[in-house]
């Protein structure tokens, strides 16, 4: 390892950066497959796939920055528009699933009460 510290230290959190957001897009790929039901899943391909995602970014932010001494303007745009974007159609999504009545995944089987649904049927 040649370098400064700082060149040492910033090739450390890169790495970290990229492997936490490969550990995230991993972790949700595994939950979109594995979870039961339609809200778990859209939990794990959102959140997840939102850091996995992030991550990686803000990793290649850091290292066009340290390496090429380039600001990448795309990679900051692309990084805000995951973070906006993803939260507000997971949600939109979820919406669209519940007022189709799809309803929610339980080990006992029974019926979960929905409260939207009741405090609709009282107006």
């Amino acid at each position: 390892m040649t370098g400064t510290t700082t060149e040492v230290i910033l090739d450390i959190l890169i790495i970290v950066l990229l492997l936490f957001g490969t550990f995230f897009i991993l972790s949700a790929t595994i939950g979109v497959i594995r979870f039961p039901d339609v809200y778990t899943r859209l939990h794990a391909s959102t959140k997840a796939a939102t850091l996995g995602i992030a991550g990686i970014m803000i990793g290649a932010f850091i290292f066009l920055y340290t390496e090429l001494n380039m600001i990448s303007g795309k990679l900051i745009l692309g990084i805000i528009f995951v973070l906006l974007t993803a939260p507000v159609s997971a949600h939109m999504l979820g919406r669209a699933a519940h007022q189709l009545g799809v309803m929610p995944w339980t080990k006992t089987g029974s019926e979960v009460k929905d409260a939207f649904a009741e405090s609709k049927k009282r107006k």
